[in-house]
């Protein structure tokens, strides 16, 4: 590693402390709890360090592949996120996040999407075009992640005050109105870590929020709840039950959660259970939902493409959970 290097990864790198549940003022619900939640942080920003040091993208993922299983998906989110930031630098190059997803990062590329959502809350507004997101699919997931980056660091305007911005100015293509619908989809994921973990929570917080936003919010939710984990089996049932009429919305961010685990060979216990009480499905069942919706997909037209998937797989698993 030289000099530049090391200064960059220091310049750039977010303070770990920014992680810590006590700092961000999340509930902590139990010990346990709060070391999941707080080992994301710390692996997340062991991702986005890497990425911020390395002198080439391909020089990430040897390292990257050393992080847990459980936590691995996080750290590729963050080196996603970092690289997304140095293309959003004037200096440096802008093809970071291209190459990295060239290579081994493509089984994550679901959470290295999320990543540029990260950068682009971090990024000057009119370096917003120089984010790599291509996929005109999966370029909502980086909504997602800037809905859960502003949540999480602005937690009371965007949680406990329900903020909504009237417009969203990405992508430019539109629809401009299907942008907060995503963002609320990151807004509800990130409830899941500010409540820690505590499906009761959620749920209160949930209530607060216009009916219109629930949906979205409890398919973030779904997603955070299977992905990242923190509850047991019994209070996920429980979460369930009481999304009542979002049932399906769980189910179908937790269908996300699985999809993206499967792909990446990331699957272990929490996810398992959380996709069996939310999907009535395995990781892999669940995961093949969410690829047998995409065959035939419109492209996109006055409802996106990305939301005709997701009322699919919504469809496909209310249908199961119903049975």
């Amino acid at each position: 590693m030289t000099m530049f290097q090391s200064l960059r990864r220091r310049i750039l790198t977010p303070d770990i402390k920014q992680t810590r549940m006590d700092v961000r003022g999340f509930h902590v619900k139990s010990p346990e709890a709060r070391e999941r939640l707080e080992a994301v942080g710390r692996y997340f920003l062991t991702g986005y360090a890497i990425a911020a040091e390395v002198a080439h993208p391909a020089d990430a993922d040897e390292r990257l592949n050393d992080v847990p299983h459980a936590y691995r998906g996080f750290a590729y989110e963050g080196a996603a996120m970092a690289f997304a930031v140095r293309d959003g630098l004037p200096v440096g190059g802008t093809r970071h996040v291209e190459d990295f997803l060239a290579g081994p990062a493509d089984a994550h590329v679901y959470m290295a999407y999320v990543g540029v959502g990260w950068a682009m809350a971090r990024v000057p507004r009119f370096r917003w075009p120089k984010l790599y997101a291509p996929d005109p699919l999966l370029r909502w997931l980086v909504l997602d992640g800037y809905g859960f980056h502003q949540a999480y660091f602005k937690t009371r305007q965007y949680v406990e005050q329900c903020y909504q911005a009237e417009t969203f100015p990405w992508p430019v293509d539109g629809p401009a109105w299907y942008a907060n619908r995503v963002i609320d989809q990151g807004v509800g994921r990130a409830t899941w870590f500010v409540c820690g973990t505590d499906p009761r929570r959620v749920v209160a917080t949930f209530e607060r929020f216009d009916k219109r936003r629930r949906g979205d919010l409890y398919a973030g939710a779904g997603l955070a709840a299977t992905y990242a984990g923190g509850s047991d089996e019994g209070e996920l049932a429980w979460f369930k039950e009481a999304a009542g009429a979002y049932a399906g919305d769980v189910a179908q961010g937790s269908a996300f959660a699985a999809a993206a685990r499967v792909r990446a060979g990331l699957v272990v216990a929490h996810n398992e259970i959380a996709t069996r009480v939310l999907c009535g499905q395995t990781p892999d069942a669940a995961a093949k939902v969410t690829d047998e919706a995409l065959v035939g997909l419109p492209f996109d037209d006055e409802l996106p493409a990305y939301e005709i998937w997701r009322l699919r797989i919504k469809a496909a698993l209310t249908a199961g959970l119903e049975r």
